[in-house]
């Protein structure tokens, strides 16, 4: 087998009982990395340090994601406006913890009659939402359910503007 040291200079190729002696040699263990090359390839290593040094680098990648959730508000047609604000401020905290946003808009009876009523109000939550969410189409309806999904505005997107010179005097 062919044996790569701790410092990762090839030993060249050995016996097993020769590479395993060279593992003792250094106090350190003998680990198989290509077992299918010809010949396999073996590294002598601090095995536990390797662990644990893979496990470091999987939490250290874990806690930079976010799984994206999809999360969901309901609205009606005649909504006050007091209530609108409140479902407003949830809806700019849900995008800003960059979770996606599905606006959903129940029509119950007659309210059905004036879908354009529904619409109004969607349109308004675009218009509040803009710059940090953006919806993926224009409002559209199943059944009684009129909705909109928004996805997070992310920093790639969003450019900033640039500074006005100021005003001589």
């Amino acid at each position: 087998m062919r044996v790569i040291g701790p410092d990762a200079e090839q030993l060249g190729v050995v016996v097993l009982k020769r590479a395993l002696d060279l593992a003792q040699e250094h106090e350190l263990d003998l680990v198989e990395i290509a077992p299918t090359a010809k010949p396999p390839v073996c590294r002598i290593m601090d095995y536990s340090k390797y662990k644990y040094d893979q496990e470091k680098k999987e939490r250290r990648i874990k806690k930079n994601q976010h799984v994206s959730q999809l999360k969901q508000i309901r609205l009606k047609p005649r909504i006050g406006d007091g209530d609108y604000q409140i479902k407003l401020k949830q809806a700019i905290a849900f995008l800003e913890k960059k979770d996606k946003l599905k606006v959903n808009l129940m029509f119950r009876g007659r309210e059905m009659m004036h879908r354009e009523l529904g619409r109004k109000v969607l349109e308004k939550m675009i218009k509040d939402l803009e710059g940090i969410g953006i919806p993926d189409k224009a409002p559209s309806q199943e059944g009684r359910t009129m909705f909109v999904l928004f996805n997070p505005v992310s920093e790639k997107i969003v450019k900033k503007k640039p500074e006005e010179p100021e005003a001589k005097e």
